[in-house]
């Protein structure tokens, strides 16, 4: 069946109510009846929850072949414990056909890959694979196809019982022996825990895994002792070094530069740089600068805006702390001075995933956002967008919050370079569709500024300000006479991903090299 953005998607796929992609509101205003997720009494007092290691954890959980295990990405490309949870999992206690559900995974789960192979882990459900393990999925060595789905997509999954997790480890920088944990204090600080929350509420059974356990009863607490089951001391739950390396920096690259100030100067002529201004940027190093040249005209313009969100960096923090926004909404931290922040400042909140960017819910932080400025591996002259495959084809991106945070926001920029690696960037048509062109409004480049045809409005703004607009097309000429037009790479048949929409609908499929 042909799906709103013209992907055809196999029959097959469509079993158990799943249906394909009917454009973003397609679910607005419709009923989701919420997973009841299963509790263990504890009505006998116990002084600790604490066992001797992750086998006996696993054991302590009733854990089988055939489960599916959560984790979430807070420690980023620091994490020991997927690697630490599968290897007891499966080389201890020699369990097979495991899901791993994860927030998301990168090169950091390398060894993942191995298990994959042997046909140890059949499933794997996130919203991003990188490294060894994109490769070996890629290649059609996973028994069950990838699902993809972003970061809003997943708790609603979970919340809705698509997703059910038998055994949740969360990753906890600082925990009590009761399992009252949370992102900081520790050796291995992550600041936020946000991702993890929606595993915590309705995961079967949770287990705490820390390298800093404290006193009873730990305070202030991010996940509480009512959702965790079992908690497991290990020396070290990861390197500090690949959580955060201090403070990411605003990119000098000069190309980058143009594209941020262009998208600066694109919010500007919005109409949107008003008080009560909201904005969520990503920690790239565009990003960054583009979120540097904003807080420039807020201070020339005396604006103070609501909240900020997003991959949080020293820099937000500063914005916050200077007064140019007035509360920063955290899922995520990504350097040394956002764990300090959300671990010190009030102004600083730590959100959960289903908050943050849930559409089954009664209203989620990314619909109050003004504007989203978020990156693009491929767009296409339709404003679709690709953040998951590369140009060889492969898996390894991530959806991540961007079709969540484009759905919401009042002004969605995608920047990118014209080409990358001597490829165009602006495609006739994407390798992989994650976030729909409905809901991407602006495109920003070095060589200009495209505006999706269907918000005339903006197009008028940025004609009026003397903006350097083109139509996409006119960009994707431009990329193309500077690099060629690249082959198209040929499918195979197997599917090895499948790519959901925010909402559950299936918006595309990933398919395995011919």
């Amino acid at each position: 069946m042909k799906n709103a953005v013209g992907r055809e998607i196999p029959d097959y796929l469509l079993k158990d109510g799943k249906e394909v992609y009917q454009g973003k509101n397609y679910m607005d205003g419709k009923y989701l009846q919420k997973a009841s997720p299963r509790t263990r009494r504890c009505e006998k007092p116990v002084e600790t929850k604490v066992v001797g290691s992750l086998a006996e954890a696993l054991k302590q959980c009733g854990a089988r072949d055939g489960m599916t295990f959560s984790f979430h990405h807070h420690l980023r490309d620091g994490d020991y414990v997927v690697n630490l949870v599968m290897a007891a999992a499966i080389e201890e206690l020699g369990l097979k056909d495991l899901t791993i559900a994860a927030t998301s995974l990168g090169s950091a789960h390398d060894p993942i890959a191995a298990y994959i192979e042997k046909g140890k882990v059949v499933g794997i459900q996130t919203s991003g694979i990188r490294g060894k393990m994109g490769e070996v999925v890629s290649a059609g060595k996973l028994k069950n196809p990838a699902i993809i789905r972003s970061h809003g997509g997943r708790p609603r999954a979970i919340e809705g019982g698509e997703v059910h997790i038998d055994i949740a480890f969360v990753a906890a920088p600082t925990s009590d022996p009761m399992g009252n944990c949370r992102g900081v204090g520790g050796k291995s600080d992550c600041g936020s825990l946000g991702y993890a929350f929606p595993d915590a509420d309705y995961a079967d059974q949770v287990v705490a895994v820390t390298d800093n356990l404290q006193p009873y009863p730990l305070t202030p607490i991010s996940i509480s002792q009512e959702r965790v089951d079992w908690v497991v001391e290990l020396e070290k739950i990861g390197d500090p070094n690949g959580i955060v390396s201090g403070t990411t920096k605003v990119t000098k690259d000069p190309v980058q530069l143009i594209i941020a100030q262009n998208a600066a100067k694109a919010i500007a002529a919005s109409g949107l740089l008003e008080d009560g201004f909201s904005l969520q940027t990503g920690a790239g190093g565009a990003s960054l600068a583009a979120a540097a040249f904003i807080a420039e005209m807020m201070r020339e313009k005396h604006v103070v805006g609501s909240f900020i969100m997003g991959g949080i960096t020293g820099l937000l923090v500063k914005m916050l702390e200077e007064g140019l926004f007035k509360r920063i909404l955290d899922v995520q931290d990504f350097d040394l001075e956002a764990v300090r922040s959300v671990r010190e400042n009030p102004a600083h909140e730590e959100v959960g995933a289903c908050l943050y960017a849930s559409p089954f819910n009664s209203g989620c932080i990314v619909n109050q956002l003004d504007c989203a400025i978020l990156g693009a591996t491929e767009i296409d002259t339709d404003f679709n967008v690709n953040v998951l495959t590369g140009s060889a084809g492969a898996i390894m991106g991530g959806s991540g919050g961007h079709s969540d945070a484009a759905a919401g926001a009042k002004m969605t920029i995608i920047t990118a370079n014209l080409t990358r690696s001597r490829i165009a960037v602006i495609k006739d048509r994407v390798r992989t569709i994650c976030t729909p062109g409905e809901t991407v409004d602006v495109l920003v480049t070095e060589w200009g500024i495209a505006v999706n045809p269907r918000r005339t409005d903006l197009l008028e703004r940025f004609t009026k300000a003397k903006l350097p607009v083109h139509s996409i097309e006119k960009l994707r000429e431009k990329a193309e006479r500077l690099c060629g037009k690249a082959r198209p790479i040929p499918e195979g048949e197997r599917i090895v991903g499948i790519v959901e929409y925010r909402d559950g609908t299936i918006i595309d499929v990933v398919r395995a090299r011919a």
